[in-house]
């Protein structure tokens, strides 16, 4: 199936302005991106989708292919979308533009599922959790799914919630029951007991964080731009759950190697390493 990789890239963000054309290891941001994504195989296309000249120029210049869009969006989905409707491609890998050390792999791993069912809507991929941290921070998305890894939820919540283990005071401040353990809401507010520095919960197995490069098959991707937002959509502020709360399945494909967003200029020196470490 004809596939391409669109990625949506803004200028403008709250915590790291002007973050796509970051310089990282001499070269802007979304310049890694856009070069590894070119390196996954059974992939036709990357396109860069801005609003924003500054970020068309630099893409254009360093011959990469870019497209402008409305300034209009409300979503980067829907800006993936705008540049879709203009392609032939079967697929269409929406892959953020603030993932420098994207794998090609988890590219080529996305794609692996429409190989036996052409007809699926829509694909992503998880990494197992890997601390306590992690699972109890709200901004890291988990998700859950079912034997056929198929999404049941995604949230910002702690799930699956490991009730044998995860007691709780109660709202009234009564503990559990006698020889239940517990996890406190201690000070640092994340909802984990603690140690100085030491987290005392065990990560259940089915404890997975969800990785925002998503797959859809270009005319479901058309569809679902149009689909009313939902109520948990809203509430989580997950643009994935209109998608299940309108009925549709998502894949979920299991990867091991998580990346690294970049949300501030923090995030970037941490990225900075990694890609040291990678170069040996």
């Amino acid at each position: 199936m004809r596939t391409a990789v669109i990625i949506p890239a803004r200028y403008e963000s709250s915590r790291f302005p002007g973050k796509p054309l970051a310089i990282l290891r001499g070269k802007p941001m979304i310049h890694w991106v856009y070069e590894r994504a070119r390196q996954a195989q059974g992939v036709e296309e990357v396109i860069v989708a801005t609003d924003d000249l500054r970020i068309f120029r630099t893409v254009e210049d360093l011959g990469g292919r870019a497209q402008m869009t409305s300034p209009h969006h409300r979503t980067g989905t829907d800006r993936v979308a705008e540049i879709a409707r203009g392609l032939t491609a079967e697929l269409i890998v929406n892959l953020q533009g603030d993932e420098p050390l994207i794998r090609p792999e988890m590219i080529e791993l996305a794609l692996r599922p429409w190989r036996e069912d052409p007809r699926l809507p829509m694909g992503t991929l998880k990494v197992p959790l890997e601390s306590p941290e992690e699972m109890f921070d709200p901004n890291v998305v988990k998700v859950v799914t079912d034997q056929q890894d198929f999404a049941l939820y995604f949230s910002r919540s702690p799930i699956p919630y490991d009730r044998g283990h995860w007691m709780a005071p109660t709202m009234s401040g009564q503990q559990n029951s006698p020889g239940q353990p517990e996890v406190a809401v201690p000070e640092n507010g994340n909802g984990l007991q603690e140690e100085p520095g030491i987290f005392t919960v065990k990560l259940p197995r089915a404890a997975f964080k969800h990785i925002g490069l998503y797959v859809y098959r270009r005319d479901f991707l058309l569809a679902f731009a149009q689909l009313p937002s939902t109520p948990l959509e809203r509430l989580e502020q997950l643009e994935q759950l209109r998608a299940l709360e309108h009925g549709y399945r998502i894949k979920v494909v299991t990867t091991h190697y998580a990346g690294i967003g970049v949300d501030t200029p923090e995030d970037l020196e941490k990225a900075e390493r990694l890609l040291r470490r990678e170069d040996g």
